[in-house]
C-alpha cells in the first residue's frame, strides 16, 4: 500500500495505523465493509473518541488509516465516495515549538558529558532527523568535503531503512561549530555507527535523552528534544542569511512548501517591511 506521494508507508505509520485500527476503528466499525460504511458512521465514531477525552490529534489519528483504506478504494472504484470526506473533526492547536538561541545551544552542550555533546551538537547544527542520527556511519561524515551524506534512517524494528522521501537523501553541510565536535576517533571503522551503543548497534534515544535532561537540570538549563533541536537548525540557518530553497534541501523535507509553511514565520521581513517594498515598487510602476 502506497501513500500519497506514491512511496511505500514507512513501518512507524504502518505501526500507529494497525494501533488506531485496533484501538479506535474496529471496535465501533469493524463489522462494516467499507462500501457499507457511511459518513455518519465515520462522524459517529469521531464524536465517541472525543467523548473518551483523547486529544484533538488523537482524535485525528484514529481515522487516518480508515481514511486511507478509503482512498484506496475510491481510486478501484471499489466505492462511489469516499465517507472520511467532510468528517467534522476537533481543531489541533499547535503549541509553540523550542528554539534555542545560539548562546543557549552552546551552554546546553557545555552541560552535557562529553560523549553525549557530538550526538546533540549534529541535531542542533546538521538538523537530522532523529531515526537519521541512529543510521549515521562514520563513512557518511566527510569532513574533507566538509558534508554529512544523509543517506538512511533508522526504525527501531525494521532497522536501516532508505530515507523517508527521494529528498531525505542529501548532503548537509558541516560548520566549523559541529566539525569541532564531530571528530572520528582512530580506533574505529567507517562503517561503525557514529552515535552507536557499540559498532553495530545505534543508540536508544530514551537513554540518551535521560542523560542530557539529567545534566541540563542540574545546570539550570531548560531540556530540549532531538526534534527541538532540528527545529533549533532551522531557525540557526535562517538567521545565518540561508534561503528557503537551500534550507529546505538541508532539511530534507519533500517540497518548498513545507519548510515555508513550517518555518516561513522565521524568515526576515515584517509587516512595516513588506509595505515599504510594496510601496517603492508601485510608486516606481507607476511613475
Amino acid at each position: 500500500m502506497l501513500n500519497r506521494s506514491g512511496d511505500p508507508y514507512k513501518p512507524s505509520v504502518l505501526r500507529a495505523y494497525e494501533h488506531a485500527l485496533r484501538a479506535y476503528v474496529f471496535p465501533d466499525l469493524g463489522g462494516l465493509k467499507l462500501n457499507e460504511l457511511t459518513r455518519p458512521d465515520v462522524q459517529a465514531l469521531v464524536d465517541r473518541v472525543c467523548e473518551q477525552g483523547r486529544s484533538p490529534s488523537t482524535v485525528r489519528n484514529s481515522i487516518l488509516p480508515l481514511r486511507a483504506m478509503c482512498r484506496r478504494a475510491l481510486a478501484r472504484g471499489e466505492i462511489v465516495d469516499n465517507p472520511t470526506r467532510g468528517v467534522e473533526l476537533p481543531a489541533v492547536r499547535g503549541k509553540r515549538e523550542r528554539i534555542a538561541a545560539p548562546r543557549e545551544a552552546a551552554a546546553l552542550l557545555a552541560a552535557l558529558l562529553p560523549t553525549d555533546r557530538a550526538l546533540w551538537a549534529t541535531a542542533m547544527y546538521a538538523g537530522l532527523r532523529r531515526g537519521e542520527l541512529q543510521a549515521l556511519r562514520w563513512a557518511d561524515v566527510d569532513a574533507n568535503a566538509g558534508v554529512i551524506r544523509v543517506r538512511r534512517s533508522w526504525d527501531r524494528e525494521a532497522g536501516e531503512l532508505e530515507p523517508k522521501s527521494t529528498a531525505g537523501s542529501r548532503n548537509v553541510p558541516i560548520p566549523a561549530t559541529l566539525a569541532a565536535y564531530l571528530v572520528q576517533p582512530g580506533d574505529v571503522s567507517t562503517n561503525d555507527f557514529v552515535f552507536g551503543r557499540a559498532a553495530d548497534k545505534p543508540f536508544e534515544p530514551w537513554t540518551v535523552n535521560n542523560r542530557a535532561y539529567r545534566a541540563w537540570e542540574a545546570a539550570g538549563h531548560q531540556r530540549i528534544t532531538l526534534h527541538e533541536c532540528r527545529h533549533t537548525y532551522a531557525s540557526l540557518m535562517i538567521a545565518a542569511g540561508v534561503n528557503a530553497k537551500a534550507l529546505q534541501t538541508f532539511m530534507g523535507h519533500a517540497s518548498i512548501t513545507i519548510t515555508l509553511d513550517r518555518y516561513g514565520k522565521l524568515f526576515p521581513g515584517s509587516e512595516d517591511e513588506a509595505a515599504v517594498l510594496l510601496n517603492a515598487y508601485l510608486e516606481q510602476a507607476n511613475a
